[in-house]
């Protein structure tokens, strides 16, 4: 088989696979199962692990959603990242960089997977088809995308992490964190000079797109600090 073709069908399945695998719903299935709830009824009506602890109070299914929703997006791209490079240690940037791709197109198969699991996570198909509602974002993909980034660049993890949790300890507001988070990923692949930069700033506006409604009721003072109880700030 042409190896372009291999590449372009490697491609089609990662992003395909790791979006199933990305909407996977765990955060609702969690709260029917601990409350009979239906988490999208609740604060935000987001399928997301902060939603968890505003539904149920616990910051315990929290911590269990965080970390289901981050490994829908660490597993995939772990896999794709393998069969691409054939390691998991190298960030895909620096892989372009020296040359340990054969092809740059190789990449793209990494990159797909991430794409395709925070995709998952914003439109998943399985709410789809439990809500009967097709199109209808359901999450933020926040704990996706970092899980994806950790297996994909550790770097781009970190700046994310940091930034966002620095911008939270500081203005004490949740979604300033996030949007944050969201401009350093491709604020950090510029600095580093990587040539994935691209493919960071498009993940970085699919994420920034997600909170850009409430993300202006914040520059209008609507936004409430340390959004963490339920009916106690906006939907969205």
């Amino acid at each position: 088989m042409d190896a372009d073709l291999t590449v372009a069908l490697t491609f089609v399945s990662c992003l395909t696979l790791s979006y199933l695998v990305g909407s996977i719903p765990w955060a609702y299935a969690i709260v029917r199962l601990t409350t009979a709830e239906d988490i999208t009824k609740h604060g935000t009506g987001n399928v997301g692990a902060m939603n968890v602890r505003r539904t149920t109070g616990s910051w315990l299914w929290f911590t269990v959603a965080m970390v289901a929703d981050a490994l829908k997006g660490l597993l995939p791209v772990a896999i794709a990242k393998w069969l691409a490079l054939g390691t998991l240690l190298h960030p895909v940037g620096v892989a372009m960089q020296s040359g340990q791709l054969d092809r740059h197109s190789m990449a793209l198969i990494p990159m797909a997977a991430v794409a395709g699991a925070v995709l998952g996570h914003n439109y998943s198909l399985w709410m789809a088809v439990v809500l009967r509602r097709p199109f209808r974002r359901t999450g933020k993909g926040l704990a996706t995308g970092a899980g994806s980034l950790l297996a994909y660049d550790w770097r781009y993890f970190a700046a994310v992490l940091v930034v966002g949790l620095l911008t939270i300890a500081i203005t004490r507001y949740m979604m300033a964190g996030q949007v944050a988070a969201s401009a350093a990923l491709p604020a950090s692949a510029l600095l580093l000079h990587s040539p994935d930069w691209p493919f960071a700033l498009a993940m970085g506006a699919l994420v920034y797109t997600a909170h850009h409604k409430r993300f202006v009721g914040l520059l209008r003072g609507e936004e409430p600090k340390l959004y963490v109880h339920d009916r106690s700030g906006p939907r969205g």
